[in-house]
């Protein structure tokens, strides 16, 4: 049963089910979980909240005091009565809940993803809308956006990002900031930053590019992406976002990055050319998740794209980004990042569709072109690190000989029979 009690009621020993009012206010990711240390205890009572759920049933029961918040009451008899004769068909589906942060397989966190990336673009692409008519944008309007992809990554660290290397839809810039936004809480989660931390990434990845909407252009005149822009045009993004964020109350980190995300670590980038310590720690992180997820995302009319690859291109220039923030990015999304493709030893090509978080150089990959016969083969999946060497990775898969369209719909069909379990 559950109770809606004050901050200040809440005891060791208690479930907490839910935690009211905005989390941009609270140091708590997790909003399900048992009191049982003392820190946790006083966090909460703490916290600037309007109100905490608990399930008694789970934990610990609070005394009824004179002032308390109003509190759940059991249903009358009849009421009782009536809902156990309710019928409730066997087959009915049960909800997932996309706050949980149960651990999931990633191919069923692919489609919990989906639907994610898809409610996360509505929100994102009305933002955006209203942005460019004027209006500012509010935290609460995009928290929901980032609980969940925080939730995703909690479950299941490399499906979200592993979904995005398969998107190939004309919303770009809405789908670059659901990346980012991804990519920034997976990296933060690899430098041990705070929960607090780790959520100003979150919500710095999804904002750090608002400016590409205030530009004085039209973007459907270069497809909706704006990498096609000409860089003394793009490079004026980062003023115009980081002035708009703090017009509209954004958080200082926020605004920081908005301004700093083009910064090099060697002094090459803009807009201040500020060099290595001289960067904010959000800013250096956004340099990395903003480079891979530009190079890595499918341009129509170019050459294929692949995560390996562009992976292994960033290594090359690693000066211009921080070496620990680099490191660690590496190892958040694994030295052959899903839906890469590989050599393998045994003369065939692979799409990589899981990690070992073990060894992040022997992921999981699954068969489907012979070099040997030049022709397409039977999916097979290899667990490379339990696999005792019957197979391995030699390099990156050429793709030459390969349409670039045919890479892209490749590896989404892939993807899609992965979510479905096949």
């Amino acid at each position: 049963m559950l109770k809606r009690i004050s901050p200040s009621q809440v005891e060791m020993g208690m479930f907490v089910q839910k935690l009211e009012g905005s989390w941009l206010k609270h140091p708590f990711w997790k909003t399900k979980f048992v009191l049982d240390d003392e820190e946790t205890l006083q966090d909460l009572r703490d916290a600037d909240i309007e109100a905490v759920v608990i399930d008694i049933s789970k934990g610990r029961d609070v005394l009824v005091r004179r002032g308390d918040l109003p509190v759940a009451r059991p249903a009358p008899p009849a009421r009782q009565q009536a809902e156990r004769r309710r019928f409730v068909p066997p087959s009915s589906p049960v909800q997932f809940d996309y706050r949980s942060t149960t651990p999931q397989s990633t191919a069923r966190e692919f489609g919990h993803a989906t639907r994610i990336a898809e409610r996360g673009r509505k929100v994102v692409s009305k933002v955006f809308l209203e942005m460019r008519l004027g209006k500012s944008i509010r935290a609460d309007t995009v928290e929901p956006v980032i609980e969940d992809i925080f939730a995703s990554v909690q479950r299941n660290p490399h499906a979200f990002n592993g979904l995005m290397r398969c998107k190939q839809d004309n919303e770009y810039l809405y789908r670059h900031a659901l990346a980012c936004s991804a990519l920034m809480v997976s990296l933060g989660r690899a430098l041990k930053l705070s929960p607090g931390e780790i959520r100003e990434a979150g919500l710095a990845g999804l904002m750090f590019d608002v400016g590409v909407n205030l530009l004085p252009v039209d973007l459907a005149d270069y497809g909706s992406d704006h990498r096609r822009l000409p860089p003394d045009v793009l490079a004026q993004h980062t003023e115009l976002g980081a002035n708009f964020l703090a017009a509209s109350g954004m958080a200082e980190a926020t605004v920081a990055v908005a301004r700093h995300h083009h910064e090099r670590n060697d002094g090459s980038g803009y807009p201040q050319r500020l060099i290595g310590g001289d960067i904010p720690l959000l800013c250096r992180m956004a340099a990395v998740c903003d480079a891979y997820d530009e190079l890595a995302s499918y341009m129509p009319g170019a050459q294929p794209v692949d995560p390996g690859a562009v992976l292994q291109a960033m290594s090359e220039q690693r000066r211009r980004f921080d070496p620990v923030v680099f490191a660690a990015f590496v190892q958040c999304i694994g030295t052959f990042p899903i839906g890469t493709f590989v050599e393998l030893k045994s003369q065939r090509l692979a799409m990589v569709i899981d990690q070992d978080p073990a060894d992040y150089t022997k992921p999981k990959v699954r068969t489907f072109f012979s070099l040997a016969t030049g022709e397409t083969v039977r999916s097979e999946d290899i667990d490379l690190a339990n696999c005792y060497g019957a197979d391995e990775i030699v390099g990156l898969a050429d793709l030459s000989r390969f349409e670039a369209e045919e890479v892209m719909e490749l590896r989404t069909q892939m993807m899609a029979k992965l979510a479905r379990g096949k």
